[in-house]
């Protein structure tokens, strides 16, 4: 039944992202879709069944890989990012070398518009029109990949996640954003030019990559310096 009520599709990014998709399937819905979904991707493994668990922090992870994922969902459509294998870096702490964040949201879901003064700052409502539902999606998902890549468990979310400028989902155009690295509280008026390490309260730069599917704004943020798949 899965395999023709579903869509299962593996494809590389040109950031050096790669992502799997679930979708179809659209007679199921709610949390019987998701744990089908799920299924799905994890028995497309390239050797073997993937069994998807959880860090302390939340952040997802596949038993015995030594490679960081990101996962995301919305109606109708599931996504995992993933980077190349790290065994050099940490998983379940704030890397460069692994910092990555996946989110998922539909192109029209218009009440995005009504809460938009609770997760953009002053600048970043200048930089988001007030009426276009689609900025305003594509904003929100910024945001929320920005705090998976972060790791962080508790910010701010309009001081602490930063949308400098925005992607562009129908020409790849890449945006950049920043994250506050809170470890948990979040920095206090951080200096713009504070110097990027590892530590609390630190200033990281992102990047920001979206693109459409299935009627879906996807949107990936990660490090300039995390692990990459090669390109071509």
């Amino acid at each position: 039944m899965m395999e023709t009520d579903f869509i299962y599709w593996r494809h590389d990014t040109p950031v050096g992202i790669r992502v799997e998709e679930v979708c179809g399937a659209e007679d199921r819905k709610g949390r019987v879709w998701l744990m089908m979904a799920r299924q799905v991707y994890c028995e497309n493994g390239r050797e073997a069944y993937r069994v998807i668990d959880h860090f302390d922090n939340g952040a997802p992870y596949l038993e015995g890989s030594d490679s960081r994922i990101s996962i995301a969902h919305t109606e109708g459509l599931f996504v995992v990012a993933s980077l190349p294998r790290t065994p050099e870096a940490p998983l379940d702490t704030f890397s460069l070398r692994t910092a990555l964040g996946a989110d998922v949201e539909r192109r029209d879901r218009d009440q995005v518009l009504r809460v938009r003064e609770k997760f953009l700052s002053p600048g970043e409502l200048a930089l988001v029109p007030a009426e276009d539902v689609e900025a305003n999606v594509l904003a929100w998902t910024c945001k929320e990949a920005l705090l998976k890549a972060g790791l962080n468990p508790a910010v701010d979310i309009r001081r602490d996640l930063i949308i400098k400028s925005l992607p562009d989902p129908l020409s790849g155009a890449i945006g950049h954003g920043a994250v506050i690295i809170t470890d948990g509280e979040s920095a206090k008026d951080p200096a713009p030019d504070m110097e990027a390490d590892t530590g609390p309260g630190k200033r990281q730069e992102m990047e920001l990559y979206s693109y459409i599917s299935e009627d879906c704004v996807v949107t990936l943020a990660y490090s300039p310096k995390c692990a990459k798949f090669k390109r071509g």
